[in-house]
């Protein structure tokens, strides 16, 4: 185990060290630009085309081979809506501060259009499986977008299977062993406080039954296919999302007049060195950048904007606008983190756990449950229960939907029938997470995250032109009503047929 540890350590510090957070935010800055920063120019646009459709022509399939917008926007949030946006804030907030929050948001605006272009070119490069289905994500815009260059074919497939790789462990390791880890332990603090420490195969027996008993639900539904993911995600995901901001807001609330020294104690220690006045140690500039990286990488463990990995579901979406479905991309950072994220800061901030003038945890504070105190000591034990049951459905919710981005990668590698092979061992593995060290569940996710990022970044970078030019031809045709050829497909065939039903009506 201390072997693995000071591996990770390493890849971990060269993942999200400088070149990391340089390539994520850089990327997401040059997206914003040549959109013409499309997230707030174009937002009554985005917004209509998807909060706005949702109970309209967003649950409108026209395609057998496809899903709903509004189901294929429900099945990515559930894996991005997962334990980040409880467990993952307030950790980041123990780790960086209250600026950490700040890191967070501006990661998220940037982070908009960086999972807006990956859904563009998604959709643009996807192709149909051998059952008929769309298959899509960056391992296709980096073999077929990147190795069409000259010189660059073996790069590009190079860069394609790294990320597969990257994928079918981080897999096992934010899709999987996290989010688990953290149900057990938020379960166990909350409903088994006083649990007998009673071993077997060291670990406690408490953490093998619970183990169990979400590995059967999850075999129930992944084995069922993507379809009944899908039907599944399409119920929970609106549900869960609103009993957990409804709850946010009475905590809120109840703490209303700490409002604004909670705003101020964001946007003060955002660049770290007023910590030192509370004692924190090492350099200024030191903890200014473990504020700014634990802020990014507790952001993109939410929203996962820059992962790619949502990719993959994005592009079995029956739109056929690669910008129509970018959209959907805007509004998946806008509720996971803008949303979700800012109201559990805002709970954690106000619960009295961290010092709001030296933005340091006061003592006896763990990560890990402050989440769950915080919800206690102002509602009681049903609070507790609240986020241990928030927690439960988010981290569930994200197994499921890493289960599919795993097999995915695994048919983009070794073909559909391997894609069930994966699905078993994914499941096979969840009762691992129940029983590994908290810390060290984490920080593989963490590393295996920085490592996928890295070229599908490089991927998103390469199509920068591409992007700039399927942007303008929807803003040319949707928003100012000019007679242009739409821009669809990278595939002469599947152009033909899209574009046949787009001018039809059928989009």
């Amino acid at each position: 185990m201390d072997t693995i540890i000071r591996i990770n350590d390493s890849v971990n510090s060269f993942a999200w060290g400088t070149f990391g957070l340089v390539l994520l935010l850089g990327t997401g800055m040059i997206c914003t630009v040549i959109t013409g920063v499309f997230q707030i120019t174009n937002l009554p646009h985005w917004w209509k085309k998807t909060f706005g459709v949702i109970n309209s022509e967003g649950r409108i399939i026209n395609d057998e081979g496809a899903l709903s917008q509004f189901r294929t926007f429900c099945t990515a949030l559930c894996a991005v809506i997962g334990t980040g946006n409880i467990a993952g804030v307030s950790t980041a907030i123990c780790v960086g501060g209250p600026g950490a929050v700040f890191w967070m948001w501006v990661a998220a605006f940037f982070g908009m259009m960086v999972k807006y272009s990956e859904n563009v070119l998604g959709l643009y490069y996807r192709r149909r499986n051998s059952e008929g289905a769309w298959s899509g994500g960056p391992m296709y815009y980096l073999e077929d977008g990147l190795g069409s260059i000259k010189h660059l074919k073996k790069l590009g497939r190079v860069l394609a299977v790294l990320f597969c790789v990257f994928s079918v462990l981080a897999s096992f390791g934010i899709g999987n062993m996290a989010q688990i880890n953290k149900i057990v332990i938020n379960f166990e603090s909350t409903f088994l406080p006083d649990m007998d420490y009673d071993p077997f195969l060291g670990a406690p027996k408490a953490d093998w039954m619970i183990g169990m008993l979400l590995m059967a639900a999850a075999a129930v539904i992944i084995m069922g296919g993507f379809r009944r993911l899908a039907a599944v995600s399409e119920k929970l995901i609106p549900f869960m999302s609103i009993m957990y901001i409804a709850g946010c807001l009475v905590m809120i609330l109840l703490h209303i007049t700490a409002i604004p020294e909670i705003v101020s104690s964001i946007f003060r220690f955002a660049l770290g060195p007023a910590a030192i006045k509370g004692g924190a140690a090492g350099s200024a500039v030191q903890i200014a950048f473990n504020t700014i990286k634990s802020g990014c990488k507790r952001g993109v463990f939410s929203n996962e904007a820059g992962l790619g990995s949502s990719v993959m579901v994005h592009s079995n979406s029956c739109a056929r606008e690669p910008v129509r479905q970018g959209m959907w991309g805007i509004a998946e950072v806008f509720l996971d983190t803008i949303v979700i994220c800012s109201m559990t800061a805002f709970v954690v901030l106000g619960s009295g756990a961290i010092d709001l003038n030296t933005g340091l945890i006061k003592e006896g504070v763990n990560d890990s449950t402050l989440v769950a105190k915080a919800f206690g000591s102002a509602l009681g034990k049903p609070g507790e229960w609240f986020v241990v049951i928030s927690i439960t459905l988010f981290a569930f919710t994200t197994v499921m939907g890493w289960s599919y981005y795993g097999a995915k990668v695994t048919e983009y590698l070794l073909g559909v029938t391997w894609a069930r092979v994966y699905r078993f061992i994914f499941i096979s593995l969840i009762i691992f997470g129940a029983v590994m060290e908290s810390n060290l569940a984490w920080d593989i996710s963490d590393t295996f995250n920085g490592l996928m990022m890295i070229p599908n970044l490089v991927g998103v970078i390469v199509h920068i032109p591409l992007i700039i030019k399927l942007t303008k031809n929807y803003r040319e045709r949707r928003i100012f009503g000019k007679d242009v050829r739409p821009m669809l497909s990278f595939d002469p065939d599947i152009q033909k047929d899209e574009e046949e039903a787009v001018l039809n009506g059928v989009d």
